[in-house]
């Protein structure tokens, strides 16, 4: 990253002009063998967020006021956020409908959650028009069964919007099989490649829909205002790429830097770690093995269904002795807290654990229990599971010692 920034640096006209857009087709070259898709259907952007609104802003909704967008409550905030938002700017146009779903539960209990929800939409007389999914929720960290879910949207006529933030260089995505409308999925979580960086997949039969980035930059062709107006000229060299790939191509003066790294990063992977596959099957396999390790080091368990599908990753979930107004299971010994007291004790969690233990471990409340994520990286192995199992060890009980504190003030 730092070579390709002072390549920029250096003679900045020549490099943005001319360099950056030949090394940025490499990166997307190599992005799209990855995914299995054309080249000319991958555009990078600077994270899934960003990926998850430009879609959503691109979308025109119907005058008739019946549009409405299906989401799931497993949905990464900021992109529920998105999801809001856009239903508040359509102007009366636009609807949402939260999709709930109560883990651990089956993959086909999903598709069926799903279906009820086109149903029900249809039943109130409104339109589906897109639905937003995750390739891996992020918390809880579940693999969702986006590819049965993108064939069910496409069998419903409703447009797929997959979330893969946690996606490319964590599973095995091959997204000319499984067609979705639209695919964004981050680089620089499982692929290696420094921040920000994602990739952004529309097939060819969407494209026409996405007609700007945000911001809105040179790339956009616009109606003339149906003035007559002469198109506003384009100060970068002309292009003979699609119109879709040069509107994404230079997004206004940004260090992009992240996005030629790509090509190196799918390289390094291949040469040094022994390809994609030998990365899935040493980080899935220590998920599994860690996870099970820190919850029998905890006496809990890891969050999965019988069917064994949700831990498909290299991601786990894992109980922690804390429950929420009430004990739903665990042991007689468990901790319980009050729905007021969850939410400060998660926080304190968090930065005592950076405090004390100079590490992060990501802990989430759901369904009335506290939970941690823990990621399995090429970088890790059982003993860094086993530091965070005594980290969590340490820190429950005091966790039970500040509740006790805090209740006598």
């Amino acid at each position: 990253m730092r070579a390709y920034q002072d390549l920029a640096e250096a003679r900045p006209d020549p490099f943005i002009r001319y360099e950056y857009p030949r090394l940025l087709d490499v990166s997307r070259a190599a992005v799209a063998a990855l995914l299995r898709v054309p080249a000319d259907t991958v555009v990078f952007v600077s994270n899934a967020t960003v990926g998850v609104n430009t879609i959503l802003r691109n979308l025109v909704w119907a005058a008739d006021g019946r549009d409405e967008l299906l989401y799931f409550d497993t949905a990464y905030p900021a992109c529920a956020k998105a999801v809001d938002f856009a239903v508040e700017a359509s102007a009366g146009l636009a609807a949402a409908r939260e999709i709930p779903l109560a883990y651990p539960l089956a993959d086909a209990a999903v598709l069926a959650a799903f279906a009820a929800a086109v149903a029900a939409s249809r039943a109130a007389g409104r339109r589906p028009r897109a639905c937003l999914f995750d390739v891996v929720s992020s918390l809880p960290a579940v693999r969702f069964p986006f590819e049965a879910l993108t064939a069910a949207c496409r069998a419903h006529g409703v447009l797929s919007l997959v979330d893969g933030a946690q996606g490319v260089g964590l599973v095995d995505l091959d997204l000319a099989t499984a067609d979705p409308d639209f695919f964004v999925s981050n680089c620089h979580k499982w692929l290696h490649v420094p921040r920000g960086c994602a990739v952004l997949y529309v097939p060819r039969r969407r494209q026409a829909l996405v007609r700007t980035t945000l911001a809105t930059s040179h790339g956009f062709v616009g109606d003339s205002g149906g003035g007559g107006r002469p198109p506003r000229p384009n100060p970068l060299p002309p292009s003979a790429k699609s119109a879709f790939v040069a509107n994404f191509e230079f997004v206004g003066t940004l260090d992009n830097a992240p996005y030629l790294c790509v090509a190196d990063a799918i390289r390094w992977r291949a040469e040094v770690l022994g390809g994609e596959a030998a990365v899935r099957e040493y980080t899935w396999g220590l998920a599994r093995r860690g996870g099970a390790r820190v919850a029998e080091m905890l006496g809990t368990e890891v969050m999965e269904n019988r069917e064994g599908t949700l831990g498909r990753c290299a991601m786990v979930n894992i109980g922690l002795p804390v429950w929420i107004g009430k004990r739903e299971g665990g042991k007689p010994g468990d901790l319980v807290v009050s729905e007021t007291e969850a939410a400060p004790l998660k926080e304190w969690l968090h930065e005592t654990i950076i405090a004390d233990h100079s590490t992060f471990i990501q802990v989430f409340l759901y369904r009335g229990r506290f939970w941690v994520r823990l990621s399995a990286q090429v970088y890790l192995d059982m003993d860094d599971f086993e530091f965070a199992g005594r980290v969590l060890q340490e820190m429950c009980p005091r966790l039970e010692k500040r509740v006790r504190e805090t209740s006598k003030l």
